[in-house]
């Protein structure tokens, strides 16, 4: 029997991370006007042509990347071997608490995101809220 939390926790996070490559991808600038605002993006950009292009090619493939986990999510949604959602429920556990300690360690250090350091907490205080509501739906629904 397939767990049906499985399967929604698996396609909303599909969703979310197709959604987000796609944008990183296509609409770059305006995802950064958005969520820096307009002095703070403009110094992320890149001052050179030359730091430009890297930073545009760099943000480019981490929203192919994006896009490829939310496919590869999409994909693990349909899975109906009970072991198998045990295994990737703790492997995206995990994966999230790493994204988190990353945060909190790298992108405090970068100056021009330093002003963003009370959401950034926020964001990573709600990572781990979702992370510990998949382990918890995890032992409850028997997954793990």
């Amino acid at each position: 029997m397939v767990s049906s939390g499985f399967f929604l926790i698996c396609m909303l996070h599909s969703v979310v991370a197709l959604t987000c490559g796609a944008m990183m991808m296509f609409y770059r600038d305006e995802v950064f006007v958005f969520s820096h605002g307009k002095d703070h993006a403009s110094k992320l950009l890149g001052s050179t042509p030359h730091d430009q292009l890297l930073i545009r090619t760099s943000d480019s493939f981490s929203g192919l990347l994006l896009f490829a986990v939310g496919f590869l999510l999409f994909m693990v949604a349909f899975v109906k071997e009970r072991e198998f959602h045990g295994f990737f429920a703790r492997g995206c556990v995990l994966l999230h608490v790493a994204m988190a300690i990353w945060r909190f360690y790298f992108e405090r250090k970068v100056e021009d995101l330093g002003h963003d350091w009370l959401r950034m907490k926020m964001t990573n205080l709600s990572t781990k809220m979702w992370s510990g509501t998949l382990v918890s739906l995890g032992f409850g629904q028997g997954w793990m």
